[in-house]
C-alpha cells in the first residue's frame, strides 16, 4: 500500500519554494515539515530539493515527482469535490415503502415534490400494507403509522396523525349519541382489520372491543358506510377530516382520544444514512410537523 507521508508537505514545499511559507500554508511547524520531507526522501532513497540559505528548488528527480503527484493530489481534490455535490445535490435511487392510502395522499405528493428540487434523483415508491423487509427487498426507508412493535429498524418521528371515532348526523339521530366508552357496547361499530379500538383514558391507553354488521380492510369504504348512517367509525384524519369540517361526520368520545399515534421513518439498524436518505427523512419530517390538522 502506497506511503502518503510527507507527500503533501513536499508538493508544499516545491510549489511554495520555502519550508516556512510550506508550513504556514499547512498549518503545521517548519521543523515537522523538515522532518517529513528528511523521511521522504529516504524513504525514495533519492534527494528531492536543492536547499540553501537563500531558496529552495526541486531536483531533477523531485521535478518528475512532483508532477505526479501534483496529479495525485488534484485527483483527490476532484474526489472530494464530487462528495460534497453529491451531499448537496442528492442523486441516484431512492426506493421507499409506505401504507397505500397514506402514501397515496399523502407521501407521494411530498416525494413528488422532493423530486422536483432534486432531478437528479430516482424515487422508487412502493404503496402497501403489508410489513415488507427492509434489507432483504432492498429499501431504503419504510414510512410506518400508529405503534410501533419492537424490530431491528431504527425509527424516527416525523409527525403525528389524528384518530377519530366519528358517525353521520342521521346515525346519531336514529340512535342517540355515546358519551361513554361503555356505551359503544350498544351501537354498530364498523370494524377495519382489528376487533378493537384504541383510546386514553385516565392518562394510559386503553382497548375497547367493539362489534357491529360491517368489517373491511378499507379505510374508503368504512368511512363511505359512515356517511350513509351505517353505524360508528374510528379512522386516521386523512380519511374523514373532510367530512368533519363539513359537518357530514360528528366526533365522537374526543375526551378519550388517544393524542400520541406517530408518523415514523424507518431504516435498517447500524446502516449509516447516506446523504440522500438523510435530506429525504429531514425534509418529511420538516413537511409532516407544519402540516395542519
Amino acid at each position: 500500500m502506497f506511503n502518503w507521508e510527507g507527500v503533501s508537505e513536499f508538493v508544499a514545499v516545491a510549489e511554495a519554494e520555502s519550508f516556512t511559507a510550506a508550513a504556514k500554508r499547512l498549518g503545521i511547524s517548519t521543523a515537522q515539515v523538515s522532518r517529513q520531507i528528511s523521511a521522504l526522501e529516504t524513504r525514495l532513497g533519492t534527494k528531492l530539493f536543492y536547499r540553501t540559505t537563500r531558496k529552495v528548488s526541486t531536483t531533477e528527480v523531485g521535478r518528475v515527482y512532483y508532477q505526479h503527484c501534483r496529479q495525485v493530489l488534484d485527483g483527490l481534490e476532484e474526489a472530494e469535490r464530487a462528495i460534497t455535490h453529491l451531499q448537496s445535490t442528492p442523486r441516484g435511487t431512492l426506493r421507499i415503502t409506505a401504507p397505500v392510502t397514506y402514501g397515496e395522499g399523502t407521501i407521494a405528493p411530498l416525494l413528488n415534490d422532493f423530486a422536483c428540487r432534486y432531478p437528479d434523483l430516482t424515487i422508487d415508491l412502493h404503496l402497501s400494507n403489508n410489513k415488507v423487509d427492509l434489507i432483504e427487498e432492498g429499501f431504503d426507508l419504510a414510512i410506518r403509522l400508529g405503534k410501533l412493535e419492537d424490530s431491528s429498524m431504527m425509527a424516527k418521528r416525523l409527525g403525528t396523525r389524528a384518530i377519530y371515532v366519528c358517525a353521520s348526523p342521521d346515525y346519531l339521530s336514529r340512535f342517540g349519541r355515546p358519551d361513554s366508552l361503555s356505551e359503544l357496547d350498544a351501537h354498530n361499530c364498523l370494524k377495519g382489520t382489528l376487533d378493537y379500538w384504541r383510546f386514553q383514558e385516565g392518562g394510559k391507553s386503553r382497548n375497547i372491543r367493539v362489534k357491529g354488521s360491517l368489517r373491511c380492510n378499507s379505510g374508503h369504504a368504512l368511512t363511505d358506510a359512515a356517511l350513509k348512517g351505517l353505524g360508528i367509525v374510528q379512522l386516521p384524519d386523512y380519511y374523514v377530516q373532510p367530512h368533519l369540517d363539513s359537518g357530514r361526520l360528528i366526533p365522537l368520545l374526543t375526551q378519550f382520544t388517544e393524542n400520541d399515534d406517530g408518523i415514523y421513518a424507518l431504516y435498517p439498524h447500524n446502516r449509516h444514512l447516506s446523504p440522500k436518505v438523510r435530506l429525504l427523512v429531514d425534509y418529511l419530517s420538516e413537511q409532516l410537523q407544519n402540516k395542519p390538522v
